[in-house]
């Protein structure tokens, strides 16, 4: 999965005011038309000094690219996907992260193909 760069792209994907929500995550999506016609996934992570200390917030980070990379293939072909912690990010089981991030995965799934329709 690729990853979102630039504060542009961050801002493009929360602009458009889709997301999903579960009691540790808020995912904000977009499905673009890519411009070269190639579909790709691509992830951003945003996870503020309210999750905990640096050591806090890259143990979120690095569990929210494991799970996100496990389950892309729930999302469409072509997404951007921001996924902002909560604070009680810090605090939640593996297991309880892996059902929330797959559950939205799939909402996201469901919700694109709504509007493809």
């Amino acid at each position: 999965m690729e990853r979102l760069r630039s504060h542009q792209e961050f801002v493009a994907v929360l602009k458009t005011r889709a997301k999903v929500g579960s009691r540790d995550i808020v995912a904000h999506y977009r499905v673009p038309s890519s411009p070269d016609g190639l579909p790709q996934r691509r992830l951003g992570l945003a996870v503020s000094k309210a999750v905990g200390k640096a050591v806090a917030r890259n143990g979120v980070k690095r569990r929210f690219r494991q799970l996100a990379a496990r389950y892309e293939d729930q999302l469409p072909e072509s997404c951007d996907v921001v996924l902002r912690a909560k604070p009680s990010a810090a605090h939640a089981e593996y297991a309880q992260l892996e059902e929330q991030i797959s559950g939205m995965f799939r909402k996201i799934a469901s919700r694109s193909a709504k509007v493809a329709d």
